[in-house]
């Protein structure tokens, strides 16, 4: 089996300079930064609280429901629920109509911190949005969805 040829310099540029993926990942992270900076004084992470809103519905949803929203796979979900039902949050319930599934719910602690996280967030979301009014917001929105 022969050496595969070295990846020069200027490969390395090109990535950097048009990789999607390398990109979206630095967005991510700094808009994740971001907004755990701001609801830190509610004591939630950017994460938590997109958590926290998954729950926000009329009926509470099966940990696959919330699993697929959020893109995640759900051992991962699973991992990110726990500290939020050890804080009193989130309660997990056997779902009555298939007790192999789970059901997920807000409890009354979880939708007041929800209440304090959500002004700051709407605040913090329409400067960011004012910060790329140019690119259109709902350009890149339809984008990274097209993408997810």
């Amino acid at each position: 089996m022969s050496k595969p040829d070295p990846v020069s310099f200027a490969s390395t540029i090109l990535v950097r300079d048009t990789c999607l993926c390398l990109h979206a990942q630095r967005a991510a992270r700094a808009l994740a930064r971001y907004f755990d900076d701001v609801l830190r004084p509610v004591g939630i992470t950017s994460g938590q609280f997109s958590l926290l809103m998954s729950l926000n519905r009329p009926e509470p949803p099966s940990i696959s429901s919330v699993a697929q929203l959020l893109a995640m796979d759900r051992t991962t979900l699973t991992a990110n629920l726990k500290p939020l039902e050890r804080r009193g949050l989130i309660k997990i319930a056997v779902d009555k109509e298939d007790r192999r599934s789970r059901r997920l719910a807000l409890t009354a602690d979880g939708r007041n911190v929800l209440a304090k996280a959500f002004p700051l967030w709407k605040d913090t979301h329409a400067a960011i949005e004012k910060k790329i009014a140019e690119s259109g917001p709902e350009l890149v929105r339809t984008a990274l969805r097209t993408l997810s």
